[in-house]
């Protein structure tokens, strides 16, 4: 893409900037899909994101804070993008960020969604994937999307009506992961039919099962099926699963986290 002449970079001070009103309206999940963009804060953040080949489409930063270190590459990556690079008052950055105390600067991505069939199983026998179905809260997604990096998972599958991975919340829970795993969107019943060729193991979580988690067969390549905070995995997607297990629950509590459950589960895999 041609580098395009960068716009005058005098700093925003008005909240009623279109810009602005832009980039805080990427706290919805319906903008996002309009505009196509997400936020990311921080610079360590902004900066793995372009070096994992994402284009920051605006680079948002506090005024006075242009020679921070990494600030110059990071609004040379936008320039070449095509983006906008903005200054703006503490006061804005804060409203676009949704804090009290910021980060010295934001950058907005683009989308990036995979597809089923993008998955190739037979090439990296060692893949691992997390599905998760219908999860809910976005803390437990960005925390997923950290964990499944930390084990080098390939990705994570979304089943229907899941919470956004890339609004804010999930953003920041993911600890930059949201840049360095495929993520992938469908619904039950295209899961359910593309799994019928999946060459290895699904290992599903259900309260019923009986095999302890411990004493399962984890042989990679490797689905892990997580379901819904409150009602678990749907029976159809159980039926999936070459395997369902449980995590021995030996005090009061019947059930333990989601993002919790997974992280035990994806390191029981590694082991």
């Amino acid at each position: 893409m041609n580098k395009r002449p960068s716009l005058p970079m005098d700093t925003i001070t008005s909240s009623s900037n279109a810009e602005i009103k832009m980039l805080r309206s990427l706290h919805e999940r319906k903008y996002r899909r309009q505009t196509g963009l997400f936020l990311a804060e921080g610079m360590r953040h902004c900066t793995e994101a372009v070096q994992m080949g994402y284009q920051p489409m605006r680079v948002v930063y506090a005024e006075g804070r242009k020679a921070d270190k990494g600030m110059a590459a990071l609004i040379d990556a936008c320039q070449k993008a095509g983006g906008r690079v903005l200054p703006v008052t503490p006061n804005l950055l804060s409203r676009i960020s949704g804090k009290d105390n910021p980060q010295t600067v934001i950058a907005a991505f683009s989308l990036r969604y995979g597809q089923l069939s993008d998955i190739r199983p037979d090439s990296e026998a060692a893949d691992i994937w997390i599905a998760l179905d219908r999860v809910r809260d976005p803390g437990n997604l960005g925390t997923i999307m950290r964990t499944a990096d930390a084990v080098a998972a390939k990705g994570i599958i979304l089943i229907e009506d899941c919470t956004d991975p890339y609004s804010v919340e999930a953003v920041r829970a993911s600890m930059g992961a949201v840049f360095t795993i495929e993520i992938i969107q469908t619904s039950s019943a295209d899961f359910i039919e593309w799994s019928r060729h999946w060459p290895g193991q699904i290992i599903g979580t259900a309260l019923p099962a009986s095999k302890d988690y411990r004493a399962a067969n984890w042989q990679k390549p490797l689905i892990l099926l997580m379901g819904n905070e409150q009602a678990g995995l749907t029976d159809d997607l159980c039926k999936t699963a070459t395997q369902l297990i449980r995590l021995p629950m030996l005090g009061r509590s019947d059930s333990l986290n989601l993002g919790v459950a997974t992280g035990i589960c994806l390191y029981e895999a590694i082991r």
